[in-house]
């Protein structure tokens, strides 16, 4: 059974930071690119940053240009999203997604909420 579950979100102030987690099972993690994708509350959900299935290759959100990044640990089966400086747009839910040419397989998502 393919599980993707995240973990790491919560309420934190402007310009703090927060580590998001997606720990997997029941695929391939190294066969598969991995994503963050976040929706916000009457937004459509939006690709955030990814990652290649070796991790030699990463994206990015141009909003989160230069304060995420993303991560993975094959060995682990997880993969990671470090928020810095964050803003209260980047206020929403945060969803772990897995690809590779034939499946693609969603978490069931984690709150972020930046707010003083």
């Amino acid at each position: 059974q393919v599980q993707l579950a995240e973990s790491g979100g919560g309420l934190v102030q402007p310009g703090g930071s927060l580590r998001l987690s997606c720990a997997t099972s029941g695929f391939t993690f190294s066969m598969h690119r991995m994503s963050w994708y976040r929706q916000a509350p009457g937004k459509e959900r939006e690709l955030v940053a990814t990652i290649a299935n070796t991790g030699a290759g990463t994206s990015y959100a141009d909003s989160v240009k230069g304060r995420f990044t993303i991560s993975r640990d094959n060995a682990e089966r997880t993969v990671y999203l470090q928020m810095n400086s964050l803003k209260p747009e980047d206020t929403a839910v945060y969803y772990c997604n897995a690809a590779n040419y034939y499946y693609v397989y969603w978490g069931q998502g984690t709150q972020v909420t930046v707010s003083s």
